[in-house]
């Protein structure tokens, strides 16, 4: 069963692509997100994200991951109301404070400004194997194999540590602790003791796999070590150039 971030097998048009294109096209994503200020734009970028999901086969999987940030985006959403008072009170607070339409406003930017900004890496993992985004990122623009395998190790070790975190949630619930509760501060409640466990089985995990790097011979990769080539293709092309396009939509929208 495919996880958070697992890559989804296919032989779709956005399967195809050079790696380096999709992570291209997911930083002209988020670089269109966080600087947009306009609502629908905002709104018409995550509907870009998921139509990349339909045209990439993972639809369900988009809308999953569209679903866990609004979820992680509840918490900047109660906030940011609470910072900015000008506009009509919809919802007076003690101690002086309210919550008014212009922070309404801006919380809702704001879940929509990352909503838009994450989801593109979201899918865009979905579609891309790591060793091909790493072997890519080291023979096309020339990143230093240990950078690009860090940061591709990084974004591989986050479903094998959920997994870790299900084992261990598992193991509490077998001792009579139950976390199926839908109020959200008493679950974090009983997460958060879960953390010095998670910590020291991925340090000791990290710890291993750093070994085993370096009994294959890790220092000595290069960029010509690499048996694989990604060329650039027409469709390569024709994806960076809708990516910028929508980067200079965002920029528009805001002048305008």
């Amino acid at each position: 069963m495919a996880r958070f971030l697992d890559y989804s097998d296919g032989t779709s048009v956005l399967h195809r692509l050079n790696p380096v294109t999709k992570l291209g096209f997911a930083v002209c994503m988020c670089v269109a997100g966080f600087t947009s200020n306009n609502l629908w734009l905002l709104l018409e970028l995550i509907g870009v994200d998921l139509l990349y999901g339909v045209v990439g086969g993972v639809f369900v999987r988009s809308l999953k991951a569209l679903r866990a940030l609004m979820l992680m985006s509840i918490v900047l959403f109660v906030l940011q109301p609470l910072f900015l008072h000008t506009g009509t009170v919809v919802v007076p607070l003690p101690a002086g404070m309210s919550v008014t339409t212009d922070g309404l406003l801006l919380a809702v930017k704001v879940v929509l400004k990352l909503i838009a900004a994450c989801l593109g890496f979201a899918l865009m993992l979905y579609v891309t194997r790591v060793n091909d985004l790493s072997n890519a990122l080291t023979k096309q623009l020339g990143v230093p194999y240990r950078y690009a395998f860090t940061t591709t190790t990084a974004i591989r070790f986050v479903p094998v540590f959920l997994n870790e975190l299900d084992g261990i949630m598992e193991a509490q619930t077998s001792r009579g602790i139950d976390f199926d509760t839908r109020n959200v501060f008493k679950k974090f409640g009983l997460i958060l003791p879960l953390c010095m466990p998670l910590l020291l089985s991925c340090v000791k995990r990290t710890d291993s796999t750093a070994i085993a790097a370096e009994l294959r011979g890790f220092n000595l990769r290069t960029r010509t070590s690499g048996y694989k080539r990604y060329p650039l293709k027409v469709a390569d092309a024709v994806t960076l150039l809708v990516g910028i396009a929508i980067v200079a939509c965002a920029f528009a929208g805001n002048i305008v």
